[in-house]
């Protein structure tokens, strides 16, 4: 974690670079990444923005975090993925407020939350290969989406937003599958599968976000980063 000297001084608008409503002054160099997701953290670096993670402390309890990604009776998709952020950016803030307490720096915290739905019915992350692979079979030949939450803290107020994106997979032999689900890829992922791994050969069509649906979109999350006073690679301020 950074410490307080190593911040710099947050002053006045830039006199190099005229504020105004489309020109921001950007009062932050790095966010925190609230996320032990490898491929949110490389999505993050894809578009120059420098992140710390922010994860939970050891005695923050697991038995917690699962009952809060437990799918509530009736629950849609976009309210589950939402209620999931929110409840997320929650325990960060908690978290990032006892570093700062420390002597840690204060920044923007970002979270994230991604799940897989077919019609109405969220598709998880499998417990096993027998549920990997029911979950496979449910989505080859049919269109999917995929939903990701995202919500920027800056201090002061919540920034947030909705990606969803439409997946639809080629009609898919079992013997295909089964081999998927060896590999191991699927476990840890939403749905069963990665956008970025060898089952992407067999998706016939994607509409939406790409980066949505590793993760993070980064078209939504560059705009709330923005509204945050977070810097991005291509920040002219």
């Amino acid at each position: 974690m950074r410490n307080a000297s190593s911040t710099r001084a947050a002053g006045g608008p830039d006199p190099r670079s005229p504020r105004g409503p489309s020109s921001p002054h950007f009062l932050h160099d790095f966010v925190y990444l609230a996320s032990q997701s490898p491929r949110r953290s490389q999505l993050l670096q894809q578009i120059g923005v420098a992140h710390e993670r922010l994860l939970p402390a050891t005695h923050e309890d697991a038995d917690a975090l699962e009952a809060l990604e437990a799918h509530r009776p009736g629950e849609l998709p976009a309210d589950y993925v939402q209620r999931v952020t929110r409840a997320k950016l929650q325990a960060a803030r908690a978290r990032l407020a006892a570093v700062v307490a420390a002597g840690g720096v204060a920044a923007p915290v970002l979270c994230a939350d991604t799940t897989v739905a077919l019609g109405r019915t969220i598709l998880g992350k499998p417990a096993d290969a027998r549920e990997a692979l029911a979950t496979l079979r449910k989505l080859a030949g049919r269109t999917h989406r995929v939903l990701t939450a995202v919500a920027v803290h800056d201090g002061r107020r919540t920034h947030a937003a909705l990606s969803v994106s439409h997946v639809r997979f080629a009609p898919l032999p079992v013997a295909v599958l089964r081999a998927y689900v060896a590999s191991g890829e699927p476990f840890g992922k939403a749905g069963a599968y990665a956008v970025q791994g060898a089952l992407a050969a067999h998706i016939a069509h994607i509409e939406g976000s790409h980066s949505g649906i590793m993760g993070l979109p980064l078209f939504d999350t560059a705009r709330l980063l923005q509204a945050a006073g977070v810097r991005t690679a291509l920040t002219v301020a």
